[in-house]
């Protein structure tokens, strides 16, 4: 007889579930902050879905969607003719204590209370001087690259189906705000953001996303973009080091940059940035990830290193900017729960946009802040611009609560589903220097691996002789890569933007200049 210990089984009594609410959601949480608390260690084996739907008295399609959505985040993991087990996660990357559910209130920031609208001082350096010193040297020698303007084409990226949007709805609700506008509203309002909207996106992430937010975090943004730039201007101080991700979003980095950081590159591989080489730059006290959808390669990251990151976080005392610019295209069960959702210790500021979902010139986001930290960024964002248009936010927040916020994204994510097939079934094969196209189970683009940055270039300057618009890989990675310059090559694809038959057309021209 073995001597082998057999596994522990998962008792699920304690599980309480509201059967006025999604069911599958429910026990999804519950079963991921048991693993994340320690109730459920590793090795567990958890029940056959019939048995545990039938202890729990619910569906078993709903206990099924519970486990598909833990195996997609990496919580749960099947063994072949053995069953269902929790995940072996590295136990550094685990919390020590028990995760709280609860909204912090008592975290403090370490920022001024009084925010200063004056060039930043370093000792013994005028303001010029930083201007053109470190990263921002990085700036004059790679431009910042401006997204394309113009009507969309084959394959831009960056820019959703928004050719789908519903128009007339918004249309509607726009003109029934101007009709009888409430005179209260068009007076300055909270440099936060109009409340319902905020209140309407906290309630969206918290179903969607699995994060435990209020709408008092929550700070509306125009776009992405100046999200990002605002955690740049209060959290770096000049000569801070960021680490952001390499290759990355060059925008970001610029952002940083613009605040007086040094950027430190960190490497990405097939689990996300690599937490280690973050570890070894003992100055660093922030660090930039996309973790959903990694931009540009297309990775997502494993749970094991989301924790890991967040251990790193809380053991620095450091800050994560989490920017998660296109996490509603999962194209197998939910979106992900980002890292906001997992942080227990008020490290992660999470950025949001509406433009990947309806069209980027709206230029509506926001932040999810920790509670200290909303009040200065409420300032700060005062001192800017007030505060964000008003009807564009009370239109949304109609678009929402109508329901058809909801719709929509469903639509889209199926667009761009379709779309996604479309480039993969029609993709040029036998391309001399092209490796194979990936699969692809999020986001908005795919990237493939190119010989070298020649050849690179020279697909590129073909594909524009004949209007198609593809990006080079190699202008993702910072100046001072270690990495050797032929290892950076690849073609960035966005799939979105044009309907199935553009993107048919696109890929007959790129065969024939090609050579396919």
């Amino acid at each position: 007889m073995s001597n082998t210990p057999l596994p522990s089984l998962f008792n699920p009594a304690g599980i309480e579930l509201d059967r006025r609410q999604g069911l599958s959601r429910q026990l999804y949480q519950a079963l991921r902050m048991r693993v994340l608390d320690g109730r459920l260690a590793s090795g567990t084996r958890l029940p056959a879905s019939r048995d545990l739907a039938t202890a729990l008295s619910i569906s078993r399609n709903s206990v099924v969607r519970a486990y598909d959505q833990l195996y997609a985040e990496g919580f749960i993991e099947g063994r072949v003719g053995d069953g269902t087990y929790v995940a072996l996660l590295p136990q550094a990357a685990l919390p020590a204590k028990k995760l709280s559910t609860k909204v912090s209130t008592g975290f403090s920031t370490g920022l001024p209370t009084a925010l200063s609208t004056n060039p930043p001082d370093l000792p013994g350096v005028s303001s010029s001087e930083v201007i053109h010193s470190g990263a921002l040297g990085r700036i004059e020698k790679n431009h910042l690259a401006l997204p394309p303007s113009g009507p969309p084409r084959a394959f831009r990226v960056g820019v959703p189906a928004f050719d789908l949007f519903p128009f007339e709805v918004w249309a509607k609700l726009n003109a029934a705000f101007w009709r009888k506008p409430d005179l209260q509203r068009l007076c300055y309002g909270d440099p936060a953001g109009d409340a319902r909207l905020r209140g309407l996106i906290a309630a969206y992430l918290r179903s969607s996303r699995g994060m435990q937010c209020s709408a008092e975090q929550i700070v509306i943004t125009s776009g992405a973009q100046q999200g990002i730039s605002l955690c740049a201007q209060l959290l770096v101080e000049p000569g801070d080091r960021v680490g952001i991700e390499n290759p990355g979003y060059r925008a970001a980095g610029h952002a940083f940059a613009v605040a007086g950081a040094r950027l430190h590159g960190v490497a990405v591989d097939s689990e996300g940035i690599d937490c280690t080489e973050l570890a070894s730059l003992g100055d660093c006290r922030l660090a930039y990830v996309t973790p959903a959808h990694q931009y540009p390669t297309g990775v997502v990251m494993s749970l094991a290193r989301r924790l890991e990151l967040l251990a790193w976080a809380e053991r620095t005392h450091g800050w994560i900017v989490e920017d998660d610019y296109d996490g509603e295209y999962r194209y197998s069960g939910a979106p992900l729960a980002p890292l906001a959702a997992l942080d227990r210790q008020g490290r992660v500021l999470y950025v949001g946009t509406f433009g990947k979902v309806a069209f980027p010139a709206l230029r509506l986001g926001y932040l999810v802040l920790p509670p200290g930290l909303v009040e200065a960024f409420a300032q700060r964002r005062a001192v800017d611009v007030r505060h964000s248009e008003v009807s564009t936010q009370a239109v949304m927040a109609e678009f929402m609560a109508a329901g058809h916020f909801q719709r929509h994204i469903r639509r889209m994510r199926r667009a761009a589903l379709s779309r996604r097939n479309c480039l993969l079934a029609h993709w040029p094969t036998n391309i001399e220097g092209i490796a194979s196209v990936p699969s692809v189970a999020a986001g908005l683009h795919l990237t493939v691996s190119v010989s070298c940055v020649a050849r690179e270039r020279e697909l590129i300057e073909q594909a524009e002789s004949v209007g198609v618009e593809v990006i080079g890989l190699s202008s993702y990675w910072l100046p001072d890569s270690q990495t050797p310059l032929d290892q950076r090559a690849g073609l960035v694809l966005g799939f979105a933007a044009v309907p199935e038959p553009a993107i048919e057309a696109a890929l007959a021209r790129l065969r024939n200049v090609w050579g396919g």
